[in-house]
């Protein structure tokens, strides 16, 4: 086990004037479960072959531990890495799979076949051992290509979108055991993902990228209650955060005709409008003339709760992070016993203990 630290590391393909990943400062623990996390092509799976060693660093240093890797090879970092395509041997046994590096690496039979059973006892695999992969479902093949890094004892897992070829209910079921096993065995694991709701689950912390830069990083928790910048606001969170550009009043904000109090300190820093985030389960949902009008096109029924879809009737205000072509919809969380009828205009507001306000050029959080 072993710390890891990203010095300023940064990677710039052959002819690309942009870095594809941009002097990238992490320090992760040991032990630790950091999940990198970002929209496709933001650099996170270039930033983990970086580490790897699978993957030049132009600039910049990588630490493993007390050691600096940059120049290392890949075999002589001492990480195992679990990729999205299992990679296994089709014409060898699960055990061979497993212990193949091992095997490579001069290791006697008996320790081989000792370490191999001690991580498919772990992985649950040990009716499995003589079986080929094409025997295997998906998620015993990925639990294979798990156990093929846990037999090697190394100092870091680096996993690439392991959980991406599986079905949405043995993902679920499998983000769970890898998370529960990396408790275990306590290795610090650098896991990179494009699903946020991953990232929410699964780490100890999450880094978020976008395009090549880091934005963010802090605990689960911290990264939904203190989004650094409109960027990491609208990406964390299912269903995404609202945010809208509104007028700045003496004392707070105006949300439509309903005004919210904000400190002086904070909208000094601002102009004359910021982009205010609020998440859905914050909204206030009113039917008399208080708040900003909304139109409700869709409404999205849970049970016990329900997902309101809309959009503001003005036709002035439109919402941060529109697609290209279409308008980004309002979404309030309401009463699933109590919900509005579509096409129905209902008023809405932030609740004042849970507004986010960020600067309206820079993005950058005011509070």
């Amino acid at each position: 086990m072993a710390t890891v630290k990203f010095e300023g590391a940064t990677r710039i393909y052959p002819g690309n004037d942009h870095p594809s990943v941009d002097k990238l400062d992490i320090d992760i623990a040991d032990g630790e479960f950091l999940v990198v996390v970002g929209p496709s092509g933001c650099g996170k799976s270039t930033a983990l072959r970086m580490l790897a060693g699978l993957e030049e660093v132009n600039e910049g240093r990588i630490w493993i531990g007390d050691r600096d890797v940059t120049n290392l090879s890949p075999k002589d970092r001492d990480v195992a890495m679990v990729f999205q395509n299992y990679a296994l041997y089709p014409h060898m046994s699960v055990a061979d799979n497993m212990g193949f590096a091992l095997k490579i690496a001069g290791v006697e039979k008996s320790e081989i076949r000792k370490r191999v059973e001690e991580a498919a006892k772990i992985l649950d695999l040990e009716p499995y051992l003589e079986r080929k992969p094409k025997a295997l479902s998906g998620g015993q093949r990925q639990r294979v290509a798990m156990g093929r890094a846990i037999v090697r004892s190394p100092q870091v897992f680096l996993m690439d979108e392991p959980l991406s070829n599986l079905d949405a209910k043995l993902r679920v079921q499998t983000r769970t055991q890898i998370a529960s096993l990396q408790r275990r065995l306590g290795v610090t694991t650098v896991y990179v993902t494009h699903d946020q709701v991953e990232a929410m689950t699964m780490g100890d912390r999450i880094a978020l990228l976008k395009d090549g830069l880091l934005q963010q990083v802090a605990s689960p928790r911290e990264m939904y209650d203190r989004p650094a910048n409109v960027f990491v606001a609208g990406f964390i969170g299912s269903p995404a955060m609202n945010l809208i550009t509104v007028p700045v009043t003496e004392d707070g904000v105006k949300f439509g005709s309903h005004k919210v109090e904000v400190e002086r300190g904070v909208l000094s820093r601002a102009g004359s409008h910021v982009i205010v985030g609020v998440r859905p389960e914050d909204v206030q949902v009113r039917t008399e003339d208080d708040g900003l009008e909304i139109e409700v096109d869709v409404v999205e029924e849970l049970g016990a709760d329900a997902y309101v879809y809309g959009r503001p009737v003005a036709k002035e205000i439109t919402l941060e992070g529109s697609e290209e072509g279409g308008e980004r919809p309002f979404i309030a969380r309401v009463d699933g016993r109590n919900v509005p009828e579509k096409g129905q205009h209902i008023y809405v507001f932030p609740n004042a203990e849970h507004l986010h306000v960020f600067h309206q050029e820079t993005g950058e959080r005011l509070a």
